[in-house]
């Protein structure tokens, strides 16, 4: 049977209902950056898309290929997420969506070494006819988070991200959103065939100790 992270790390991707705080281990990543709205069809962030699974795709079929990868283990390929802010914005402005810089990724496993990587980015680039070429192979130590799962609209996130802060707060905890930690969202659903009420996301937030539980 495959691995699968969503069910293996449930904490981490299948949280329990309403605001929870989670230590988050580093993790590797295929990674692209760029900015605008997500929702153009043609724009950027469509097409790192294409980038991130063209490649996490290449790997988990390396199986079936002449590259033998040192510690495979067969694989669902885990969620979308990105990481999103706006220069100069605290939080989001969802009216003015052109103006969101991301980084947008997916999950490898560890047994991903940088030379498979740039292996899967050759091959996907070949294969796919997508380039592939500035995709990263991108470490990133989130920490301690508070996160939620949302349920609708990605414009309707700031009622669950207030309850968020609140319950860290509450916690003794103040949110440490900085330029090295983001905003962030794991999609668990397509948004492409699930309508926008139903759609399924975690939004976590990084927090730090707050001045009086220290």
């Amino acid at each position: 049977m495959a691995f699968d992270f969503k069910k293996e790390y449930k904490e981490l991707y299948a949280p329990k209902k309403g605001p929870s705080i989670v230590e988050v281990p580093t993790m590797r990543f295929v990674a692209m950056r760029g900015s605008g709205d997500p929702n153009d069809a043609e724009g950027a962030y469509q097409r790192a898309i294409s980038v991130l699974y063209a490649i996490s795709y290449t790997i988990k079929m390396s199986k079936k290929g002449s590259r033998q990868i040192d510690g495979y283990v067969d694989f669902v390929v885990p969620p979308l997420e990105g990481f999103w802010w706006q220069d100069g914005v605290e939080g989001a402005d969802y009216s003015h969506k052109e103006a969101f810089n991301w980084i947008s990724v997916i999950r490898l496993p560890d047994f991903v070494s940088r030379e498979d990587f740039d292996w899967a980015v050759q091959e996907a680039t070949k294969k796919k006819k997508v380039d592939c070429s500035v995709a990263e192979y991108l470490t990133i130590e989130e920490g301690l988070c508070v996160q939620c799962l949302h349920i609708g609209s990605y414009d309707d996130e700031p009622a669950t991200v207030e309850a968020m802060h609140a319950y860290a707060r509450e916690c003794g905890y103040a949110i440490d959103l900085t330029q090295e930690r983001r905003h962030h969202e794991i999609y668990l659903s397509d948004a492409r065939k699930v309508a926008p009420d139903k759609l399924k996301t975690i939004i976590r937030h990084p927090i730090k100790a707050s001045e009086e539980k220290k």
